[in-house]
């Protein structure tokens, strides 16, 4: 059974920053892509970064150089570091296993996903 545990969330000043971790078990982690999405209230669930199985990544536009999501297969972690923060980057932060080695975008395609980790960035 695949678990995925995400931790690093909180209250942030607009500026500062934060680095999530999400902990895989149950799959050969190094095998998969693995993304990070999120959601804020009252909006659908959003792309933020993915990562292919050989470190190959990819960003959403809103997050493009201020976000940098890395990949640790020793640990079978995924990480996002999260630079310069922005009010409206508050959201539950999610992350997710691809269904192959490669970097996905569509959230329907993910099929393993966290329980979330609360963002929250005060202007």
């Amino acid at each position: 059974q695949v678990q995925l545990v995400e931790s690093g969330g909180g209250l942030v000043q607009a500026g500062g920053s934060l680095r999530l971790a999400c902990a895989a078990s149950g799959r050969t982690f190094s095998r998969y892509g693995m993304g990070w999405f999120r959601q804020a209230p009252g909006k659908e669930r959003e792309f933020v970064a993915g990562i292919s199985r050989f470190a190959n990544t990819y960003y959403a536009d809103s997050v493009k150089g201020r976000f940098t999501i890395s990949r640790d297969n020793a640990k079978n972690t995924v990480y996002l570091q999260m630079n310069s923060l922005k009010p409206e980057d508050t959201a539950v932060y999610y992350c997710a296993t691809a269904p192959g080695p490669g970097v996905v975008v569509g959230s329907n395609e993910y099929d393993y996903w966290g329980q979330g980790t609360q963002v929250t960035v005060s202007s």
